[in-house]
């Protein structure tokens, strides 16, 4: 047995196991929480949360407002994980808290459209707003540098 095949809970491995089976399978830790931020973290979590109830949009919603979440909440994920390697972090941060404030208004039009549920608008108000409690103490920090 191969030192990533005996850590069941890494990540994405690179090898592949289950050769012996005539299988080949991805381990793939639920919670990759170990090197990543919690900003990451907690933007993903809604991403996984958020998506599947966006795709179940009605017609006439899904494919203006619904897509352009979507869109936005992948960016918002991606652009953490590039400010992360980036030096200059600043510009991209309060470009990324434009963003995120988008997204508030883009799910509150969700909720105002009665497409929403104010329980899941509730859950998605206090994720986005963990969120953005994260980034604004990210910038605040990196202004301080």
């Amino acid at each position: 047995m191969t030192e990533s095949a005996s850590k069941p809970n890494t990540f994405c491995t690179s090898s592949i196991h289950g050769e012996e089976f005539g299988k080949s399978s991805v381990i793939v830790n639920e919670n990759p929480t170990l090197s990543d931020l919690p900003i990451i973290q907690k933007t993903y979590d809604l991403i996984k949360w958020y998506v599947p109830i966006l795709n179940r949009l009605p017609r006439d919603h899904k494919f203006a407002l619904g897509e352009r979440i979507i869109a936005g909440l992948y960016d918002l994920l991606e652009g953490f994980i590039q400010v992360r390697y980036t030096k200059e972090k600043l510009p991209q941060l309060k470009a990324l808290n434009i963003r995120l404030e988008v997204l508030r208004h883009q799910t509150r039009l969700l909720l105002d459209f009665q497409i929403l549920s104010a329980r899941r608008y509730g859950y998605a108000g206090q994720s986005i707003n963990s969120i953005g409690m994260d980034l604004g103490s990210w910038i605040k920090q990196q202004q301080a540098v």
